[in-house]
């Protein structure tokens, strides 16, 4: 049951159609569970309120199905405006973009402009930015630009997907650019020519990569909610001797709030992936892929209405 619901929601996720009624009809259904609000003001307040809490963030205007130039343009705007603010607030806090929402699909030229524009940006504002990763056709596009980008900025990192079979190959090869990566399951549909299909092996490769970037001695961002890949990693980091700032955990806003907090009290830095905007339902409904017993806190939400 639980892989039918996961495939249904990846499904529902790519649906232009109920992207479209979403942004109409706003935060509901309990979506605003997972993300921060609509508008860059509420945004500023959830960070900031995280960051009193003794939690970093990185902020997410989320954006999908970019079909022309100037939509692009509008979203990288949108980027700027947000490391703008972090930069005025003096907050805690990174910027997490998909290329797709700045013109990967469109043209190597689009995207280059608006990521230039971004970073330029964030290099005065002194905000770090993380590509992050999506689907496996636009994985390689993704490295390819952030091969490029980070040559000419330091304020620039990318994801990693641990469901990928050549995930342990690009970390290799990323190695010389000394990266600050986000290391993840993996959150897409993926075929078994590409990806491992079993949870087991998923996890075991997880382990492996962490293993692999933490020892190559570039920073460390472990993203999950996973107690075992947790625990795993701080025995990794005391065994190996690792520096407390050379490795972070992240997870998403809205989920295991209790535990961010008791990993920040054991002295672990812990960043809170916080998304807002109006174009929330496919990232809704991969949170709900992810974990399908979250349909219990959004049917709750639907009742308490």
């Amino acid at each position: 049951m639980e892989r039918i619901l996961k495939n249904l929601f990846l499904f529902l996720s790519k649906n232009k159609t109920m992207t479209r009624a979403a942004r109409k009809y706003g935060l509901r259904f309990g979506a605003s569970r997972f993300v921060a609000g609509e508008s860059l003001e509420m945004a500023s307040a959830v960070i900031a309120d995280l960051n009193r809490k003794g939690l970093a963030v990185t902020i997410d205007y989320l954006g999908e199905f970019i079909e022309d130039e100037q939509e692009a343009r509008k979203m990288a705007d949108q980027c700027i405006e947000a490391i703008r603010m972090i930069g005025r607030n003096d907050l805690d806090s990174q910027l997490s973009l998909k290329l797709t929402s700045m013109g990967l699909d469109l043209s190597e030229r689009v995207v280059m402009e608006n990521m230039r524009r971004i970073l330029e940006e964030a290099k005065a504002n002194h905000v770090f930015v993380t590509l992050d990763m999506e689907d496996f056709p636009r994985c390689q596009p993704t490295l390819d630009v952030f091969k490029r980008l980070k040559a000419e900025y330091n304020e620039l990192g990318t994801v990693i997907q641990a469901y990928l079979y050549r995930t342990e190959k690009d970390i290799s090869e990323l190695d010389e650019f000394q990266p600050n990566l986000r290391l993840v399951k993996g959150a897409y549909k993926e075929s078994r020519e590409v990806a491992f299909a079993d949870k087991k092996d998923v996890d075991e490769n997880f382990k492996k990569i962490i293993k692999q970037h933490v020892l190559n001695g570039n920073y460390t961002a472990v993203a999950t909610h996973d107690d075992k890949i947790i625990e795993y990693t701080k025995e990794l980091v005391n065994f190996q001797g690792i520096a407390g700032d050379c490795i972070e955990f992240q997870m998403l806003y809205g989920i295991r709030n209790e535990k961010q907090l008791e990993l920040v009290e054991e002295g672990y830095k812990v960043r809170v992936y916080v998304p807002y905007g109006t174009d929330w339902y496919g990232y809704f409904m991969r949170r709900l892929a992810e974990r399908p017993a979250n349909v219990i806190f959004v049917l709750k939400g639907l009742f308490k209405k």
